[in-house]
């Protein structure tokens, strides 16, 4: 038996599996998106804002499926919130491939959003709730399949590319793995965990406890520390020498692994502990992407995954150690802080490209040396959001350990 006494250890296995197939899905979307983008834009004759109105689509949709998701969880189960998922992935998708522009990309892309969000508000409370004794580790375990699912639609947007096969295709293999986790749920039930937590409107109470509220402003900067610079890498770092889905590849890959054995890190140095470490490296990582072109912008690639690879299971974990009145509803709520401020800033970031291009053409620069130098304006504008970060997370830090002591 696991945590959840009364639960077998085979159904929590399974509750997770299908939990980590239908993170996979999610991830899938963040990477494919990114690695068609420019080729959307070109098919459809889009600018670099109206690109990030269609990547905020997926930001925006997750917001809202946490909310829904949020409030009814105590009502409806886990389950039903990850077959509603299973639905929007499958008819986005579809969605898209068919999709004939601008606002074809847009409803399709908020469909995908919607589903991610529910995937994040099913499996995050049910995965706390089976595991209570280990929940930041958990959900850290849990949330390997983001950077691992980035990794593996990467390398497949870039394996395709190569081939010569259009990005309907590359959406296309997504719909595999949502079959999967579609058919691992037919006939089986999820378990019903009841706690003291399973209170809508006591959830609704606990939010407003000042630890969660700063939480939550700090997830919406996590968020564009963590996402901002992967929606964009290959406009970012297209002229930098080195290959930008590889890089993408890369940082994923670091953050999977660093998920995945993330327990022992998180019990020594503390959540909060982790978070100030994260900043720093993320800070640093940023700035040395503006330094450093050829091979050695894959050494500022490590550094700044080491610095965004706890960031958003940790912040998920925070919500459900210190401030565990807010339920499921406040770890949905805090995801959807994240992916909101996302949907607010990527047409701002897409902006930021325009101009940044614009400044770059206006100073007699062409080809490589206009795109490296836009790309490194960009980042510079990004470092901002990292660099609160630091300060925020230090004051954080000292007086969760005050508390503690």
């Amino acid at each position: 038996m696991n945590a959840a006494t009364d639960i077998s250890d085979e159904v929590a296995k399974r509750v997770f599996r299908i939990s980590c197939i239908a993170l996979i899905v999610t991830a899938m979307t963040f990477a494919i998106r990114a690695g068609i983008l420019p080729t959307l834009g070109e098919q459809y004759g889009l600018t670099g804002e109206e690109l990030g109105w269609i990547a905020s689509m997926a930001f925006l949709g997750f917001p809202f499926a946490m909310i829904f998701g949020g409030i009814l969880y105590n009502a409806i189960g886990a389950k039903l919130i990850v077959w509603l998922a299973f639905i929007g992935h499958a008819l986005g998708l579809v969605l898209t491939i068919v999709a004939d522009g601008f606002w074809g990309l847009m409803i399709s892309t908020f469909l995908v959003g919607f589903a991610n969000g529910l995937v994040e508000a099913g499996c995050n409370p049910i995965i706390a709730q089976l595991y209570p004794n280990d929940k930041t580790a958990k959900l850290n375990k849990f949330h390997v399949w983001f950077p691992g699912g980035i990794v593996i639609g990467s390398l497949v947007s870039a394996g395709m590319t190569k081939l010569g096969m259009g990005w309907e295709a590359q959406v296309a293999t997504m719909l595999i793995p949502t079959a999967i986790y579609g058919v691992m749920m037919l006939g089986f039930s999820f378990p019903k965990l009841t706690t003291e937590d399973d209170s809508t409107s006591g959830n609704l109470k606990a939010l407003a406890n000042p630890i969660y509220i700063f939480l939550a402003v700090c997830m919406t900067m996590t968020a564009v520390s963590e996402f901002g610079p992967g929606q964009w890498i290959n406009k970012i770092l297209e002229a930098s020498g080195a290959t930008p889905m590889l890089i993408l590849a890369l940082i994923t890959g670091i953050m999977a692994l660093g998920r995945f054995y993330a327990g022992p890190l998180v019990h020594k140095l503390s959540p909060p502990g982790v978070l100030l470490v994260s900043a720093v490296l993320a800070s640093f990582g940023l700035f040395l992407m503006t330094q450093l072109t050829g091979s050695a912008v894959y050494i500022a690639a490590v550094v700044f995954a080491l610095g965004i690879t706890y960031f958003w299971p940790t912040m998920i974990g925070c919500t459900a150690e210190y401030t565990p009145k807010t339920g499921a509803l406040g770890m949905s709520l805090m995801g959807g802080a994240g992916m909101f401020a996302m949907s607010a800033w990527n047409p701002v970031i897409g902006g930021w490209v325009d101009s940044a291009t614009a400044t770059a053409a206006s100073a007699g620069l062409t080809g490589n040396e206009a795109a490296l130098a836009a790309g490194n304006e960009v980042l510079n504008s990004l470092i901002l959001f990292p660099l609160v970060l630091i300060v925020l997370f230090a004051g954080f830090y000292w007086v969760m350990r005050k508390k503690t002591a």
